[in-house]
Formats: structure tokens, C-alpha cells, sequence
């Protein structure tokens, strides 16, 4: 769908006031009149253009609407009969001396031939036979996206949250949903029949909430599996040892270091990740092992390195 913006159509800015549109619309109308424009189809196609824009802009709930939904939504919600219902154009066009709202033909001012005057129906093709109006056929309304926060708790044993948006009407509206386990950053959860109202009756879109999952100040995340960063001495990577690692759900695990485990190593504890979304399983933790350098020895300490060395280590 073509986007429309109403505003340049028009030369004004979003801050324009009613005066401002109107007249602005009163000197492009005289500028763009089929009957100035002596059969030039761009000048009646950019009239066509300029008196939809005024028909939008010149009315306060239309103009907020189109200004909160953004063209795209605003087609969506407004007929082109919907657009010019109530539209003043017919009695800025009079004040010209262009006429009622028919075509026909007849002496315009200044002489002969065929006179245009300002008809929505027969220009935009949204009037029926004998004054009968044809409906469009209905159609679904847009899907909404709604991104929430979730914590790695959230999305690592499930909750539930309560959305507040704007509705179509301008209106607040709040629901509670239950986030699943493993619905990490960019999955998404539908709840169908909850977007845009769909034009002409048709059925209402569907709302998708997107996830964005926060900084955690101990685990990191990347996809189901989780990391975790533990320090030992020198002396446990020499020797190994035995640690333990507190999950995310607070369960306290032993890790087994073997002995020679080097700076940086990652060891892994299977299945205590994140749950997956959909199916069975979960992802993994990593623990990834810092060695910490002592900054300075005593002197037994030293004394225990040198003979190390001599030792060949």
C-alpha cells in the first residue's frame, strides 16, 4: 500500500494550524482545478491528491488519528469515502465559482466548454449506481508487535505480565500474559485476533509479543546456554579441586577442576541452561575458569617457587 504523507501533499508542516491548512489547500485548489488545467491528467491527479490531503488534515479527529496510526494504518482504518464524509472542499471550491459537487457540462467562468467540478464519488471511484454505495469487501486488520523486558529468571521458569497499550479507539487497554519458559531475546509469542481492527468488519490482526531479555549481573546469555565466570588459585588449576556453582534458579552444583585446568578454560554443566520453547531440553551452563595470578609472594612463598624450579616446573 502506497504511503501518503498528507503534510507535504499539502507544503505545511505537522504543527500547522487549521488556518494554515486551509489556506494552503485554497491556494494549491486554485493552482490544480481541472478547470485551470485545460485536460492536464497530472494536474488533475496532483488535485486529486492535495483534496484528500485537506479532507484528512482539516478534520481534528482524521488529522489524529493519521498522525498517531501513520499512513499505512490510517488506509486501513478510512475509506476513501470515509476520507471526504463530512469534507468542507465543496464550499471552498464555490467560493471560486467552480460549482456543486457533479460533473457536467456548461459555461464555466470566463467561457465555454466543459466544466469540472469537485465530485469524491467519481473521482475515487467509491459511489455506487443510482446513488447506491459499493462496499468494500472486508479485509484483516494489520498485526501489532509489542517487544517486553524479561528477565533470565523470567524466561528460565515462566511468568506472567500485564501489557498496557493503546487501542484503535485511542484508548488504554491491559491483559495479562503468560510468557513460557525459553522465550528468549527474538522469539515471539501470538495472540490472535488482538492487532488492528480489520477495514469493513473483516477480522482483527494478531498481536505479537517480542521478547528482550535484560542484563543478568552474574550469568551471560547466548541462545538456550548460559555462562558463568568462576576464579580459583594457582594452586586449585595445579592440583584441581572441587567448586560450587549456584545456577540461575539458585540450585547449588559441584564442579569438578582437573588438575592443569588453564586461564580461561570452560567447563561444561549439561542441561542448566535455559529451557527451550518449544519441546523438550534445555541448554547448557559454562563455567568459565579464571586463574588468579598472585601480585606479590612472601618470602616462604617464594622460596617454595624457587625450589619448583629447580624442580623443573
Amino acid at each position: 500500500m502506497a504511503q501518503k504523507n498528507y503534510y507535504k501533499s499539502l507544503g505545511v508542516g505537522k504543527e500547522a494550524s487549521a488556518g494554515d491548512i486551509k489556506k494552503a489547500y485554497r491556494k494549491l485548489a486554485l493552482k490544480y482545478h481541472p478547470d485551470h488545467a485545460a485536460g492536464d491528467k497530472a494536474k488533475e491527479e496532483k488535485f486529486k491528491e492535495i483534496s484528500e490531503a485537506y479532507a484528512v488534515l482539516s478534520d481534528a479527529e482524521k488529522r489524529k488519528k493519521y498522525d498517531t496510526y501513520g499512513s499505512e494504518g490510517f488506509q486501513q482504518h478510512f475509506s476513501q469515502e470515509d476520507i471526504f464524509r463530512g469534507s468542507n472542499i465543496d464550499d471552498i471550491l464555490k467560493e471560486f465559482g467552480f460549482g456543486g459537487a457533479s460533473f457536467s457540462r456548461g459555461r464555466k467562468m470566463g467561457g465555454g466548454g466543459k466544466r469540472f467540478s469537485f465530485n469524491p464519488e467519481s473521482m475515487f471511484g467509491f459511489g455506487g449506481g443510482g446513488g447506491r454505495q459499493q462496499q468494500a469487501a472486508p479485509s484483516k486488520g494489520s498485526d501489532m508487535e509489542y517487544e517486553i523486558s524479561l528477565t533470565l529468571s523470567d524466561i528460565a521458569t515462566g511468568t506472567s505480565k500485564q501489557l498496557s497499550f493503546q487501542d484503535p479507539s485511542g484508548g488504554t487497554e491491559s491483559i495479562t500474559v503468560k510468557i513460557p519458559k525459553g522465550m528468549i531475546t527474538g522469539k515471539k509469542l501470538r495472540l490472535a485476533g488482538r492487532g488492528q481492527p480489520g477495514p469493513y468488519g473483516g477480522p482483527a490482526g494478531d498481536l505479537y509479543i517480542k521478547s528482550k531479555i535484560l542484563d543478568d549481573p552474574d550469568f551471560k546469555i547466548k541462545e538456550f546456554d548460559l555462562f558463568l565466570s568462576r576464579e580459583i588459585k594457582l594452586t586449585d588449576a595445579l592440583l584441581g579441586t572441587q567448586i560450587s556453582v549456584s545456577t540461575l534458579s539458585g540450585k547449588q552444583l559441584s564442579l569438578k577442576i582437573p588438575a592443569g585446568t588453564k586461564h580461561k578454560s570452560k567447563l561444561r554443566l549439561a542441561g542448566n541452561g535455559i529451557p527451550h520453547m518449544k519441546g523438550g531440553g534445555s541448554g547448557d551452563l559454562y563455567v568459565e575458569v579464571h586463574v588468579a595470578m598472585p601480585k606479590t609472594l612472601n618470602k616462604k612463598q617464594k622460596q617454595l617457587i624457587e625450589k619448583l624450579v629447580k624442580e623443573g616446573l
